[in-house]
């Protein structure tokens, strides 16, 4: 009915989204505070531009990475394509964000003469950020552009689905592999004494733990899932019929 108010969201959903945030906020202060306490702080140039690289990824390739995934869950009622272009901006801002700390640490490694692609956390950092805009691209192209028929779209929209979510978990896991190599590389002496730093930083990798759990229980509990309004379904048979040339009712024409 016209001038209705929307349906309310699921029970549960707010206060699971309210968390998510709550724990992304705090994962992001936490990494500050150790940068800024321990690792004396964060800047382009000098020896402290090694520090913009964590920084970025926690920001980038955890936190607006899991908002941008949240985005269907949240705006439930919004009209789709609106929906659809809040969710690539976010990525995209992600990805220009990670773009700028992959480029702090390869700076600082070569300032330093540290060699760059050595270890299980660099290799893993670079093929989460090559397929994270791999699979942008590919989102732009499928869902946001014109040209990809109806069909061509639904078969690709579960593999898109299903490494978004694997693309958001590596994302995670190799941050606990930075940071492990982080604190092995600057406190390798005193770090099994339980030294603040140590704490700090393992708060920092549970806080980003809780983060990918709890968006990825929103992401997975089909009650949340987001519901198509009626306008969408009959633009999406219009889409059909237009691209595959099927009438509404599934007859050739």
């Amino acid at each position: 009915m016209e001038g209705a108010p929307p349906p309310a969201s699921p029970a549960g959903l707010s206060a699971y989204v309210a968390v998510s945030q709550l724990l992304g906020l705090t994962l992001l202060a936490t990494t500050g505070a150790w940068l800024g306490r321990y690792r004396g702080g964060v800047a382009w140039h000098g020896h402290l531009q090694f520090n913009v690289h964590p920084l970025c990824m926690v920001l980038g390739m955890v936190f607006l990475q899991g908002d941008a995934l949240l985005v269907y869950r949240v705006f439930r009622h919004e009209a789709k394509r609106s929906t659809k272009v809040l969710h690539a901006l976010l990525h995209g801002l992600a990805l220009v964000i990670a773009l700028v700390g992959i480029v702090a640490v390869f700076e600082s490694h070569r300032t330093k003469g540290i060699p760059d692609m050595y270890s299980l956390h660099s290799w893993c950092g670079m093929a989460a950020f090559v397929l994270y805009l791999l699979q942008w691209l590919l989102g732009c192209g499928f869902f946001l552009l014109p040209g990809a028929s109806f069909s061509l779209r639904s078969r690709y929209k579960p593999q898109h689905v299903f490494f978004g979510i694997a693309l958001f978990a590596l994302s995670i896991a190799t941050c606990l592999l930075g940071i492990t190599e982080m604190l092995l590389f600057n406190i390798s002496d005193s770090y099994s004494h339980f030294v603040p730093e140590g704490v700090l930083a393992n708060t920092l990798g549970v806080l980003l733990v809780a983060f990918g759990l709890v968006v990825g229980y929103v992401l997975t509990w089909d009650d949340w899932k987001r519901p198509p309004l009626a306008e969408e379904l009959a633009l999406s048979m219009d889409f059909k019929t237009l691209t595959e040339g099927e009438s509404p009712g599934g007859g050739s024409q």
